[in-house]
């Protein structure tokens, strides 16, 4: 028993996850998924342990899970996470109705909603899969709405965010032996997001990475390859100007390290015949694995 006023109501349960007061009817009768605590007027109340589970329904059924499937995971606990080789392919379908839930919980900026969403999609479908199918197709489009109102810019900041968290709840991988990986953005470069979806990418298959962040001047990013003497080095920009500032023949002609580049900024930009061009995130992870001597 609680006292009145205490937990949410089950019309404002429904406001908030943005599902109709009949599906949550309909999830408490048919799959156990209701209050567990009334006032003492006898009326359903929904506590934070309610709460969750619910986000949790909400988070699978949009990623096109059954409900009686959804249900039982969200009162059991998060699904297993499968090996990346394992997890089952994300369809067309899942991915629209992912994108859907994404879209609409950051409309509400409802963040504990959308971090659910995202790290569920990497559990279940791998860090590649949810990031070409569903973050970045996201991401753009909030993007090109914020820019047609003049306004949301918030929204895309908790989407990135939110993502962002998915990103680094993959487990890092054991160190020891040469670092797989140097990752940095381009002299005065500040997204950083593309970064963090490649490390958690070779997370998953047990590659060691090291992040430098944004900003990183030249002549650190010189510095720390001397220093950590990775397989390979990864370099991003999404703008040619910010691209031409990276000190690509020292990196290429004072190291052993396989070189590479990403992003929108180099599309113009002449780079030595030695610099490999990356063309998306697997691309990317096939590169690293292939320079750390690992085939797969």
């Amino acid at each position: 028993m609680v006292e009145q006023g205490s937990g949410l109501t089950p019309g404002a349960l429904a406001g908030m996850l943005g599902i109709s007061p009949t599906t949550l009817r309909t999830w408490h009768r048919r799959y156990g998924l209701g209050p567990t605590a009334r006032t003492s007027g006898n009326h359903r109340r929904y506590g934070p342990r309610d709460v969750e589970r619910l986000r949790r329904m909400v988070a699978l059924t949009a990623q096109g899970l059954a409900p009686a499937a959804a249900a039982r995971a969200a009162l059991g606990g998060p699904p297993p996470s499968p090996a990346a080789d394992d997890r089952p392919a994300l369809d067309a379908r899942a991915a629209r109705a992912a994108r859907r839930g994404l879209v609409a919980a950051a409309g509400r900026l409802d963040e504990p909603l959308m971090r659910d969403l995202a790290g569920t999609l990497v559990a279940e479908h791998g860090v590649v899969a949810a990031w070409q199918h569903v973050f970045t197709p996201t991401l753009a489009e909030l993007g090109r709405r914020a820019a047609a109102r003049g306004a949301g810019v918030e929204v895309e900041h908790v989407t990135s965010a939110a993502v962002l968290h998915a990103l680094r709840g993959v487990p890092l991988p054991a160190e020891g032996g040469r670092t797989a990986a140097l990752l940095a953005c381009a002299p005065d470069e500040q997204h950083t997001l593309p970064l963090e979806a490649l490390g958690a990418a070779l997370s998953e298959r047990d590659s060691t990475w090291r992040n430098l962040g944004a900003r990183l001047p030249a002549r650190a990013l010189l510095a720390a390859v001397d220093k950590i003497r990775p397989a390979a080095v990864v370099v991003w920009a999404h703008r040619d100007d910010l691209a031409r500032g990276v000190p690509l023949d020292e990196l290429v002609n004072g190291s052993d390290a396989v070189v590479a580049v990403a992003g929108a900024g180099w599309a113009e930009v002449a780079t030595p015949p030695a610099v490999e061009r990356l063309t998306s995130l697997r691309d990317g992870v096939r590169v690293v694995l292939r320079a750390a001597g690992r085939g797969d």
